[in-house]
């Protein structure tokens, strides 16, 4: 067993309970969106609340305000505050953030949690620190600068005296906050938990089957849920015939659920919900059910014929969204290299699907759910059920995988919504057929890419276009374009060094709903700048990281000043994060070593290769594929990523690998499609994941950096699928330019 201690879900008044009205403790937090000590400072109440507690038996109890789903945020969250409070990693009990506005965004998606919380999170934990000294100057009557705090100890050398957090918390919690500006926060040379790769601190209960995850929650007569939701988006119910569904065994009630109206934002889909005393009935119940569907404006909706008309819109011109250099007006034929690129619908497919457990009372509404946004959660619960957002209580789970499936709480406002007609705790448990079907897709997307070539066969000039139909139409009826921040997304944001770059976007209508899903745009934008830059190689006969370090030109910060558009670096200033030249070479050079390392390829095997900047971290990727008899087989892949100063370089490599597998599996066989407004898909049989027979060996290079903490989650996945299709180029001159892989190849 771990030394760590199991992770606790503790609410803020139950902190407040164990280290306040009961005798010693220390409890810090952080006010709201704006962060302020002093804030928190007003009440006894917010003193002794959000990140950090002490009790008196000298346990140091560290709040995660995000959520779990693998990655390992609940214990890097807790590394950041250790490292500044001093704590010993032995001392540290995590506890489970609930939805609280005053821990700031809880928003656990982005690849935002360490990277918008390093800073924050480091001055809590050096304020509790700094309470602790204070204390302990106190009582030894010594001064604050003669003391030292190091593994849960608080230490005078001059007398030799120490004292552990615990024997100086009560006092401790009686002082004022220090001010943020007077804190001394340690150098990077003194980091002791940042930096160092902890094991995960939910392993133990994960490997033994004690993990609590959404699927587990249990609550004493809780009914379970299977929805029937609309096949189509748009469509009602005209009919039900339920007679047979109720018959089944443990059924207790079936149920139309509300229409969704307007834009789908994060609303119930609506449908039939069989109500049953376990979830097999329930599903058994609604596949009995005979449900006759009104039409709706999406019934027309085929992929196929959708993609075609996307693929023509973007041959003509669009909307400029960047102009870099002057247009360029002549495309001489001969001079001239142009391709298109087509991704299909993809969806998330997380292991564990959506899950939510809601119980509705007269005093308001408890929820458990896998979560990746319980305060979004807090809110659409609220709205659904008429609520203050005070009135709703979200208890955050384990999640099973999220891909940001779950930071879209439908599910949850559905056991709500069913657990107050009810009047008794309800689980929702969406089916796999649900996720696939009646999930938030992945957009399907279309881009062009052509470059006016000089005499040695280099570029000179770009034009680009993309089109999808935009995230922004799941919140506004009617938002056909790609918003700003979608084109952000690898798109107008690839820092080349050209004379002349102009980017265009064309109209998209939705006919689904549309969500984010790991990487977002940054999916379909890595694909087709990292196959067309291979192309743009293998016109000029080099090697692709070459053609990479020329298109980016001379190390600098790239600004993309004077170029038509405000680009909005993931919500980071460009100071903090630039976009910077160098760290591309760095993540090249070091996947090109290694790959120089496993010498030439042998017969029918090829590299690929592809670069890409997301989420303020930089990623080069290079994979090894043999094609024989038409048929691919993935032989290894080389990932290297700079995100920064790296809290917990364990799970930045695991991350890395995470992302290989995920960005494998879309590619190869990433497919959803429309036919009459419905999604064909509906299972792992024909949606399937990479397999174990299918994992190349995976070799993951961190590259070691004091820059500001990047993301990790995320910004692995982009370059994979270029990666891919270019190493099936270099071994079988098969140019794949539309994905998935299977749709040309044996897999």
């Amino acid at each position: 067993m771990s030394q760590f201690n199991a992770v606790k879900n503790f609410s803020r008044r139950d902190v407040l309970k164990l280290f306040g009205a009961t005798g010693g403790g220390l409890a810090l937090g952080a006010s709201g969106l704006a962060w302020s000590p002093a804030a928190m400072a007003q009440s006894a109440e917010s003193r002794l609340n959000l990140f950090i507690a002490i009790g008196d038996d000298n346990k140091v109890y560290l709040t995660c305000h995000r959520s779990e789903m693998g990655q390992g945020i609940r214990t890097g969250i807790p590394q950041v505050l250790a490292d500044e409070l001093g704590a010993s990693w032995e001392q540290v009990v995590v506890v489970q953030g609930l939805a609280d506005k005053r821990y700031g965004s809880q928003n656990t998606d982005g690849s935002r949690s360490i990277r918008n919380g390093f800073d924050k999170m480091r001055e809590m934990g050096a304020m509790a620190r700094t309470m602790l000294e204070q204390a302990a100057a106190a009582k030894w009557q010594v001064k604050l600068s003669e003391l030292t705090t190091r593994d849960g100890m608080v230490t005078h050398q001059a007398s030799g005296k120490q004292a552990k957090f615990g024997d100086l918390a009560q006092a401790a919690s009686q002082l004022a906050l220090p001010d943020v500006s007077e804190l001394k926060l340690k150098s990077p040379n003194q980091y002791t938990h940042i930096g160092a790769s902890h094991s995960i601190v939910d392993m133990d209960d994960m490997l033994s089957g004690k993990a609590q995850y959404g699927h587990d929650v249990q609550l004493k007569n809780m009914l379970y849920a299977s929805i029937v939701h609309p096949p189509v988006l748009g469509s009602d119910i005209e009919s039900v015939d339920d007679s047979d569904a109720r018959k089944v065994a443990g059924v207790v009630d079936i149920i139309t659920m509300p229409v969704l109206t307007g834009a789908p934002m994060f609303q119930p889909l609506g449908g039939v919900a069989v109500i049953a005393t376990n979830t097999w009935s329930a599903m058994q119940a609604r596949k009995a059910l005979k449900i006759t569907w009104t039409a709706s404006p999406n019934d027309s909706h085929d992929s196929e014929v959708y993609l075609a008309s996307l693929l023509e819109k973007v041959t003509k011109p669009g909307k400029l969204v960047r102009q870099l250099g002057a247009p360029v007006t002549q495309w001489p034929a001969d001079d001239t290299l142009s391709a298109q690129y087509t991704l299909p619908y993809l969806a998330h497919a997380p292991m564990e699907t959506p899950v939510a457990t809601a119980s509705v009372t007269e005093q308001g509404c408890e929820v458990w759910a896998s979560t990746q946004t319980p305060q979004r959660a807090q809110q659409v619960v609220a709205g659904a059920l008429g609520l203050a957002e005070e009135q709703v209580k979200v208890n955050v789970t384990l999640l099973g995988g999220g891909f940001g499936r779950k930071s879209k709480p439908d599910y949850c406002a559905e056991a709500a919504l069913l657990s107050k007609q009810l009047q008794k705790p309800v689980k929702v448990c969406w089916a796999r057929e649900d996720d696939i079907q009646n999930g938030y897709l992945h957009a399907v997307s279309a881009q062009h890419y052509q470059a006016k070539l000089d005499k040695q066969g280099m570029p000179t000039a770009i034009l680009q276009r993309t089109g999808f139909p935009s995230i922004g139409s799941t919140f506004q009826q009617g938002a056909n374009y790609p918003a700003p921040w979608e084109l952000d997304l690898g798109f107008v944001d690839v820092p080349l060094a050209i004379d002349s770059l102009r980017c265009e976007a064309v109209e998209a209508e939705a006919h689904t709903r549309i969500g984010w899903v790991r990487s977002v745009c940054n999916i379909q934008h890595g694909f087709g700048i990292g196959s067309f830059v291979d192309e743009l190689a293998a016109k000029a006969g080099t090697d692709t990281p070459t053609m990479w370090k020329q298109l980016l030109g001379p190390v600098r910060q790239e600004q993309f000043s004077d170029q038509g558009f405000e680009y909005g670096n993931y919500g980071e200033d460009l100071s903090r994060h630039p976009v910077d030249i160098a760290r591309y070479h760095g993540v090249i050079d070091a996947v090109q070593e290694a790959m120089n390392k496993h010498g030439k390829p042998k017969a029918n095997q090829g590299w690929g290769f592809a670069v890409h900047r997301s989420f303020a971290a930089f990623v080069a990727t290079a994979i090894l594929v043999e094609v024989k008899d038409d048929r691919v087989a993935v032989l290894e892949a080389i990932g290297a990523i700079d995100a920064g100063t790296v809290v917990n370089p364990d799970r930045a490599k695991s991350q890395t690998e995470g992302a290989i597998m995920f960005g494998l599996s879309l590619a190869l066989m990433g497919d959803i499609r429309f036919k009459n407004g419905q999604v064909q898909q509906s299972n792992f049989h024909d949606y399937p994941m990479l397999r174990l027979s299918q994992c190349p060996n995976i070799e993951t290079i961190v590259i070691k950096s004091t820059a500001a903490p990047g993301g990790v989650g995320e910004p692995g996945v982009p370059p994979v699928a270029a990666s891919l299709t270019n190493a099936i180029y270099a071994a079988s001159g098969k140019r794949i330019r539309n994905l998935p892989v299977a749709t040309h190849l044996k897999i």
